[in-house]
């Protein structure tokens, strides 16, 4: 335990010096490494094991309907499948499920026959129609509800007034016909598309679901590779699925790993690991490696300081807690953020400071001249936080707030294994603090930290964020008022009539013009309330052993794996 302390002192120490480092310097690094993964005149080869390093530990929620977090989800990933797929520029392709619809309100799927599940069984859409009806029951606890709530009658389902979903029609086996309450432009890209095995599940109630074992040790899915063995909080293993109905895999085996990150480039350069997604800090240390490419791609992530402005009441967020409802106390916080210094300091040339809630990569993205860009002023935070009454009233150098309290930031991060972290949270606070705001950090558990956020946790005062936006640029399930994901708890209705009007089909039709003008409208609003503060927007990064070959990345993400090999 000692050594290990050691280690991570010395860690952080090394990237406090590199951070001090960065503010001193006006050469960021700006190299890429071209993504020439999978072009290759070698013909692909079966066989063999590629492992796969995941940097912190999996809740355990192996099943689309439950996952929470960014972990599992690259769990499932290789061995599930979505209906649909989204290509290099996010619009909705088919892939098991194909659809036609002449008026976005009544749409016709049809689903390939003879998919399998790995436990042999032939997919049908009463699978699909399980898995709307589990996320539609009124003991389902998970966060999903939003990509069913707009079927007709989803919502007297979920509230036990209905036994069926009247706007869920299956047709046969491989037809299904959905009818959401209104025309919208997102309904598809919106509408939950991951079956669930109903012979797995079969006699499991859905309040079991969650905590039983066809989700936590013995998951099955429709994608390339079935899980074979899970070892919790260490790996999971993965055999190729012969049957998979994209093609049978090239490799033989795949092994998820969790590693220290600290350790990474160690594990790439002795060949123990074959990809990792890796954080920005170490990534002049992976283009040094000879054995590796170390991959940069774009990406549609943020990141942010969100407040805690109220609760959820389990249907709806309510603003019933003052203590950061003051708008000049968020700005002056906003205002005291050297950005473009942190994100230098922190992410090292793959990122840099965003100005709203939508990364710039999504076409709904304002321009940047259309949003109120928050320069680095300490002196005007100084000059807002007087106003607004927060004074350095008893001499310590530290404000208190209008009520002539004592008043402290209580900031917190999630923690994991990674160094960077409390340090990125340390700076953070001392901009605050140079305003005369003090602060406390908090590092928590990162399996802890989302749960205490779903909750709205007191606790959770003020508290950094990520988000990568999904292929429906829709910010309704992350910024509406029903939403609960909107973490800040911020109710704002002319900003629930600027989301609804975005996707309503007699306001906006099929001009995708019209709908950014009033996505754009939208985030001017969210940068005036500010109930965030965006921080950055990232790139992504992945380390790539040059043995594996056949990968190619985009905005949407990695191709599937069945298309990879390694060289023998």
């Amino acid at each position: 335990m000692k050594k290990k302390s050691v280690l991570l002192l010395t860690s952080l120490m090394l990237i406090l010096s590199m951070f001090l480092a960065a503010c001193s310097s006006n050469k960021a690094n700006t190299s890429k490494n071209e993504n020439k993964n999978g072009q290759t005149s070698d013909k692909p080869k079966d066989g063999g094991t590629l492992v796969y390093s995941i940097d912190s530990s999996p809740k355990g929620l192996f099943n689309y309907t439950f996952y929470e977090d960014a972990v599992d989800n690259e769990v499932i990933n290789f061995f599930d499948e979505n209906l649909i797929k989204f290509d290099a520029k996010l619009q909705p392709q088919p892939n098991i499920a194909s659809w036609k619809t002449t008026d976005n309100k009544v749409y016709d799927f049809t689903i390939k026959k003879g998919v399998k599940w790995q436990n042999g069984e032939e997919l049908s859409v009463k699978d699909w129609e399980f898995a709307l009806k589990v996320i539609a029951d009124k003991d389902y606890t998970g966060p999903r509800f939003d990509n069913v709530r707009n079927i007709v009658g989803a919502q007297d389902y979920h509230d036990d007034k209905a036994k069926e979903i009247a706007g869920i029609k299956v047709i046969d086996d491989y037809n299904i016909q959905i009818t959401f309450d209104k025309a919208r432009v997102n309904n598809l890209e919106n509408l939950w598309t991951y079956a669930m095995s109903r012979k797995e599940f079969a006699g499991v109630a859905v309040k079991d679901m969650a905590a039983s074992k066809q989700v936590r040790t013995n998951p099955i899915g429709l994608g390339p590779y079935k899980v074979t063995k899970i070892v919790p909080g260490e790996s999971v293993e993965m055999t190729r699925f012969d049957n998979y109905f994209g093609g049978k895999p090239h490799i033989e085996k795949i092994v998820l790993k969790v590693i220290d990150p600290s350790l990474s480039v160690g594990e790439l350069k002795n060949g123990t690991i074959d990809m990792t997604s890796f954080h920005p800090s170490i990534i002049d240390q992976v283009k040094a490696l000879p054995n590796v490419d170390a991959i940069t791609y774009p990406g549609v992530s943020y990141y942010y300081v969100g407040f805690r402005m109220g609760t959820w009441d389990g249907s709806k967020n309510e603003m019933n807690d003052p203590k950061y409802q003051n708008l000049k106390l968020r700005q002056a916080m906003y205002y005291a953020m050297n950005r473009p210094e942190w994100v230098k300091a922190f992410f090292f040339g793959v990122g840099k400071p965003i100005n709203g809630p939508i990364p710039s990569n999504h076409w709904i993205a304002a321009p940047s001249k259309d949003l109120d860009p928050y320069k680095y002023d300490p002196e005007k935070a100084k000059k807002l936080l007087d106003e607004a009454g927060y004074k350095d009233i008893d001499g310590d150098g530290f404000r208190e707030d209008p009520q002539g309290k004592k008043f402290v930031i209580n900031f917190s991060h999630y923690a994991t294994q990674n160094p960077t972290f409390e340090s990125r949270a340390k700076a953070l606070a001392q901009y605050w603090e140079a305003v005369g705001l003090k602060t406390k950090v908090s590092m928590v558990d990162y399996n802890l930290y989302y749960d205490q956020l779903d909750k709205a946790d007191k606790s959770m005062e003020v508290f950094f964020g990520g988000w990568s936006t999904g292929s429906d640029p829709d910010p309704t399930p992350l910024w509406g008022s029903k939403a609960l994901w909107n973490y800040p708890r911020w109710v704002n209705p002319e900003s629930d009539k600027l989301l609804d009007e975005a996707l309503d089909m007699s306001v906006v039709g099929t001009d995708k013009n019209k709908r950014k003008d009033i996505y754009v409208k939208w985030q001017q609003l969210f940068m005036k309330d500010l109930p965030i503060l965006p921080i950055a927007e990232l790139e992504e990064t992945m380390a790539v052993n040059k043995r594996v070959k056949g990968i190619t990345f985009d905005l949407s993400g990695m191709n599937r794996p069945n298309e990879w090999w390694v060289k023998q």
